[in-house]
């Protein structure tokens, strides 16, 4: 098994990536990262990326876990013939042999900071993809306290904002969405927006952002994520092989996530781990340092709780539509585990509300056969070598799989 401090290597602020990215950017096998404010310099062949929001700068802070092309030209206006480019809604569905439209759940999005432009964009979105009009009230946007005291605006987290509500949508057109904004990227002010949001009646709650481990973690999984009967989904992080919190709390179901692309087979489409084999980018996996291993996880190569349990699209490479237009200009590609939380959210409300007491989290490993399993694939180097590769069964980066149909996702 890996030692607690070869994970520690691979998280904790990522100061590594940080320097890196100081420096221009980060090269990792497929693409480069740099920080918010840069410009990637690599090969044309190569995606650019960015970070929309700064990593961590101390212990209980967090980042948001979204990933942005920037060598698509964006487009403020797409015609009614045209097609943004990234994923949309039917491409996410058929992927994932969804059903249902999420009629009477509500799917709460927690982030940090304001987006002054949610409802607008949001409208913007389903307008182009022929989803039901929110004109209905099926948008609403709360402070942490349940009122509308927004906090300071933020053009990363708005990105990352726009991204969650667009995925909603795509999966689970006519779910009512709570947008439950935090007043700061601290643990603190995240969690008290995850209690906002299931006191507001909320069954399924996606939180798109993560930091690195720290011994505070058991008391805000008892302040933030103890909510049974809930579905709290969290991403597992963007840095490759290593664990974030609160992916790794054993109150929420930690999404992964992989490289989708469409093919010629009977599914139609293909997936594998996204990342490398040598580390440093793609979906988060691994042991936690901290918390305790969940009852119902059964993999033998970590002791304490292991990431992840499910995933979805989450590299940029073949990432999804999003239109933002706050500081930005409208339609662009993103990826990120940012991307696969909130979809695995609203597959979860696709399913129904879990019963009174569950813990959703177990319930894929209840119905592993019916999700699509995902076989190669690497974002690290790592012993025992499924917790950072793709393989049958389970395995870190992917968990169980993805989505086939609904079935793994009811209690």
């Amino acid at each position: 098994m890996s030692s607690p401090s070869a994970h520690r290597r691979k998280r904790g602020f990522r100061k590594g990536a940080i320097a890196a990215a100081s420096l221009g950017a980060l090269v990792a096998g497929t693409y480069a990262i740099v920080a918010p404010a840069g410009a990637a310099s690599t090969t044309a062949d190569q995606p650019h990326v960015k970070r929309m929001c700064s990593q961590p700068s101390k212990p209980g802070m967090m980042a948001c876990l979204g990933l942005v092309r920037t060598d698509i030209v964006k487009h403020q206006v797409a015609g009614a013939n045209d097609t943004p480019q990234g994923f949309g809604p039917d491409d996410l569905r058929k992927a994932y042999n969804l059903t249902g439209d999420g009629a009477g759940q509500t799917v709460a999005i927690v982030d940090a900071q304001d987006d002054p432009n949610a409802a607008q964009d949001l409208a913007a979105y389903r307008k182009q993809y022929g989803l039901p009009d929110c004109g209905d009230g099926c948008f609403k946007k709360i402070d942490q306290n349940g009122g509308t005291n927004y906090p300071t605006a933020d053009a990363g987290w708005a990105g990352e904002i726009s991204l969650d509500l667009d995925m909603v949508s795509a999966i689970a057109p006519k779910a009512n969405i709570l947008l439950v904004e935090a007043n700061s990227a601290n643990m603190s002010d995240l969690g008290a927006a995850v209690n906002q949001a299931v006191k507001s009646g909320a069954k399924f709650v996606s939180n798109s952002y993560g930091g690195g481990e720290d011994a505070s973690d058991a008391q805000a999984d008892t302040q933030y994520f103890n909510h049974p009967g809930v579905v709290i989904t969290a991403s597992a992080g963007d840095s490759g092989f290593g664990v974030e919190y609160p992916a790794a709390s054993p109150n929420v179901t930690s999404v992964g996530g992989t490289s989708l692309t469409k093919d010629s087979s009977s599914r139609g489409w293909s997936e594998k781990v996204w990342g490398t084999s040598a580390g440093g980018e793609g979906t988060g996996s691994g042991c936690s340092t901290v918390e305790a291993k969940p009852s119902w996880q059964k993999d033998t190569g970590c002791s304490k709780r292991t990431v992840a349990d499910v995933s979805a699209v989450a590299d940029p490479a073949t990432g999804v539509a999003v239109y933002d237009t706050y500081q930005s200009n409208g339609w662009q590609v993103v990826g990120g585990t940012s991307a696969s939380s909130p979809i695995i959210a609203s597959v979860y409300a696709l399913a129904g509300a879990p019963s009174s007491g569950s813990n959703p989290a177990s319930f894929p490993y209840k119905n592993a056969s019916a999700l699509n399993n995902v076989t190669s694939g690497s974002n690290g180097s790592c012993n025992p070598s499924y917790l950072c590769n793709g393989g049958q069964g389970y395995n870190g980066p992917t968990g169980l799989g993805t989505p086939n149909g609904l079935k793994a996702f009811t209690g």
